[in-house]
């Protein structure tokens, strides 16, 4: 051929790869993963091979399940690992109800969420509950339907189809602890089928569960003391953790493993974008010990998420675990496990030394805890970082903690729920205490988030000054939750102020739950208000607003990028470093009701080299020897 002749046109060639082939991939991708820890969990186990088989046939039928624009979203999401640490990622956590009326009815309020940034939203429990007292809806009686108050299953598919076309993806409580004593698996236990017996802990006398609780604690000592109850028609004990409607699994069992994998893998299919695994810390019992963050735990948290991640590789699993700081951090992996356990956590210690801070107007114990317990970043998972959510605050303030910075635990731990009820002297806040336990001391406290900042007392006493600061303490807290890494979660409400609500407290069965002081309706009267800068709904509306959109324009901010706490400047403010490579981000928190001077010399030492606040999009000036801090104020700088 001559270099003037035309080559030949040659037939395009397409590589196409089937789903099945995809799925394959996936499944050898994740293998190691899935089958190392189920051979530590139940490897001895007598069924163990016959559980395989029924694992891996599980795992082929969810694939083939799956619909298609969920397997696009797999693909997207699998090419972009990740997705989910980028800064563009908001939350926001509602109970339905609450919210909306009904679950059709949160595509009302759309609009209200985009406006706010949000990506993610959270239903709080409405999988189909037992009747009566249910803990606040953690007492399913069936994880196939949803709750009839709220809606339908179809229902929900719908519902979350349309979120994620407006790019909000879903939440749903998934309770792995326990079940409802009504659950047809224990219906079928209580009846005497031995194959669900051994999906609970029963025991024939009290002879094992008092040894058990000679190391166990009590989580609700004044509603359910105790951890077991003796079930009248069964005529033998049940492990009942919380509460006596709610039975322990036997996580020693492969076959729950199965069966709640099994309800996983449909809720994704329906649509669910994330789990929310709850209580999952209680999972594993060991004689001797106190049943909490036991490593078996974290083999089945590592054995759940490779399973989902082989057939919806697009979600996530997010631990509910509210535990003390060096139990935390395993919940998203360290050791064997580092990588392989939940995609996010709760950072319940950020929100308890948040409000210590404020209430001390020092932030020497947040630093020593932060800087201390949590490394600066996790391989592939990160925080959910709140202020506020629909639980009580344990102020988990350990003896050594409180030894580093000089101060007493059990004296500071009463001081904040002092402070937070709103009978300590001189405090701003206006709360509650629930769960009070006289023989421990230990006390723990309800309330809004604006109202524990001192909104409620403000306007009471009419006071401007007050107001402002109260409003400043709120901004904050969400610039921190905003720009501290992972992804911050608004909790209804706080976005708008809402305070205190100290009606309906009392359940159907007559009890009292005092939570409910933090689950107040949404006041959609109140919402109307947001866009008027003069009302307290506008400044503080604006301000999250602003904070959220600050964050999703500021690739510093992404979840891989490291998290490294810095001395303080002064007592009072909080200094941490968002580390992204050659462009660090230094973010200050002044915790004090005055301002705080923050000489150049301390922000060069931290290696700010760019004189602007990237919060509030204004340029600083080197020449003026340093920064002010307003009152409860917050800069990003570099």
């Amino acid at each position: 051929m001559t270099l003037t002749q035309t080559p030949q046109a040659r037939p395009r060639q397409t590589a196409s790869v089937s789903d099945d082939t995809i799925f394959a991939l996936r499944r050898a991708r994740g293998a190691t993963d899935l089958w190392q820890p189920l051979d530590r969990l139940y490897g001895t186990h007598p069924d163990f091979a016959a559980f395989g088989r029924a694992l891996e046939a599980l795992l082929s039928e969810a694939f083939a399940a799956r619909p298609a624009p969920l397997r696009a979203l797999d693909l997207e999401r699998d090419l972009n690992p990740d997705w989910f640490l980028s800064p563009r990622q908001v939350g926001y956590v509602f109970y339905i109800d609450r919210f909306a009326g009904s679950l059709t009815g949160v595509l009302d309020h759309v609009g209200y969420l985009k406006e706010l940034g949000v990506t993610y939203v959270h239903f709080m429990p409405c999988l189909m509950p037992r009747e009566g007292a249910n803990d606040g809806g953690y007492a399913v009686r069936d994880y196939t339907r949803f709750d009839p108050r709220l809606g339908t299953m179809e229902e929900f598919e719908t519902v979350a189809a349309a979120l994620r076309a407006e790019g909000i993806g879903v939440c749903l409580d998934m309770v792995l602890n326990h079940t409802a004593s009504e659950h047809a698996w224990a219906e079928a236990a209580r009846a005497g089928d031995a194959k669900y017996r051994r999906f609970y802990h029963v025991f024939d006398d009290e002879t094992l569960p008092r040894q058990y609780e000679e190391s166990l604690l009590e989580i609700f000592p004044d509603d359910a003391p105790g951890n077991f109850t003796f079930d009248e028609a069964m005529g033998k004990w049940v492990w009942t953790t919380f509460h006596h409607f709610q039975w322990d699994l036997n996580w020693s069992n492969p076959w729950v493993f199965l069966e709640i994998l099994r309800v996983m893998l449909a809720l994704l299919n329906r649509g669910a974008e994330t789990l929310r695994l709850d209580a999952v810390a209680f999972m594993w019992k060991q004689m001797g010990t106190i049943c909490q963050n036991l490593p078996p735990v974290h083999d089945i948290l590592q054995a759940l998420r490779a399973a989902t991640r082989m057939v919806a590789p697009g979600t996530m699993l997010k631990a509910e675990a509210i535990v003390s700081p060096q139990d935390l951090v395993p919940y998203l992996g360290t050791g064997t496990h580092t990588g392989k356990a939940s995609n996010l956590a709760y950072h319940n210690n950020l929100m308890v030394q948040f409000w210590s801070s404020l209430a001390s107007r020092d932030v020497g114990m947040m630093t020593h805890v932060l800087s201390t317990h949590f490394p600066s970043r996790f391989p592939n998972a990160t925080w959910g970082t709140y202020l506020r959510c629909h639980d009580d605050i344990g102020w988990a303030v350990t003896d050594e903690d409180a030894g580093a910075v000089g101060l007493n635990a059990h004296a500071h731990r009463n001081f904040l729920a002092d402070f937070y009820e709103g009978v300590f002297p001189g405090s701003f806040a206006r709360g509650g205490l629930f769960q009070y336990n006289p023989a421990t001391g230990d006390k723990r406290n309800n309330g809004t988030c604006a109202s524990l900042a001192g909104l409620e007392r403000a306007l009471e006493q009419g006071d401007p000054g007050l107001i402002d600061d109260a409003i400043a303490r709120i901004l904050m807290g969400h610039a921190l939750i905003a720009s501290f890494g992972g992804i911050p979660l608004i909790y209804m409400g706080d976005e708008l102020g809402l305070m205190n609500n100290y009606a309906d407290h009392r359940l159907p069965d007559g009890s009292i739950d005092s939570r409910r002081m933090q689950r107040p309706d949404m006041d959609w009267e109140a919402a109307a208000r947001r866009r008027d800068p003069a009302t307290i709904e506008g400044r503080i509306f604006g301000g999250v607003q602003r904070i959220m959109a600050r964050r999703a324009g500021l690739r510093q901010l992404h979840g891989g990028h490291p998290t490294e706490i810095l001395p303080p400047p002064t007592p009072s403010v909080l200094a941490f470093r968002r580390a992204a490579p050659g462009e660090p981000v230094v973010c200050l928190f002044n915790f004090r009701e005055t301002e705080q001077w923050v000489p150049a010399s301390w922000l060069q030492a931290q290696g700010v080299t760019i004189w602007r606040d990237r919060l509030g999009e204004q340029p600083l000036d080197p020449a003026a020897g340093g920064v002010l801090l307003p009152r409860y104020g917050a800069l990003w700088i570099g």
